[in-house]
């Protein structure tokens, strides 16, 4: 089971679409961020998909590959960082700061949307089938509340 404590190193909104921008804070609610909007809510969104989740140390070793990836920039909203991330999977529940509880519920399905965040425009390298342990997370709210950079991230193993 993924054990660790992490902190959350970004929170990342937009009117729709990526990238995603930075936020010191914003309210969790039971569909997302606070403030945040996806253009095609058949894909994305929902209580099912409230948060997309992803790891700094992922983004750095794409980085060191040549991608131009950087935090927000293909769509996560919490950009999450000390966690053994390629361990975490759906199922898993996570206490992030001292209110919120999550669920992690599936791993994202990468869209072209991303393309310029990927060298040669290879979006298919964050997928869970082609890479595993590299793709975003969905997760869905068990509990609301205030989330803000900085705040530790901790894995429950599946109990809140």
């Amino acid at each position: 089971m993924a054990g660790g404590h992490g902190y959350i190193h970004q929170l990342n909104c937009s009117g729709g679409g990526v990238p995603k921008l930075p936020v010191e804070e914003a309210q969790l609610t039971p569909t997302g961020l606070a403030g945040d909007r996806q253009r095609r809510t058949t894909i994305h969104g929902g209580p099912q998909r409230a948060l997309c989740l992803y790891s700094l140390e992922v983004i750095r070793a794409l980085q060191a590959e040549g991608h131009p990836i950087y935090p927000g920039s293909i769509g996560e909203n919490v950009t999450v960082a000390g966690l053994e991330w390629a361990q975490l999977a759906p199922g898993h529940r996570l206490a992030l700061g001292d209110e919120v509880i999550i669920e992690l519920t599936s791993y994202t399905t990468p869209c072209r949307n991303i393309r310029g965040s990927f060298g040669g425009g290879k979006f298919s390298r964050v997928s869970q089938k082609e890479h595993a342990g590299d793709a975003r997370l969905y997760a869905r709210v068990i509990r609301t509340g205030k989330l803000a950079v900085g705040q530790p991230v901790r894995v429950l193993n599946g109990e809140a």
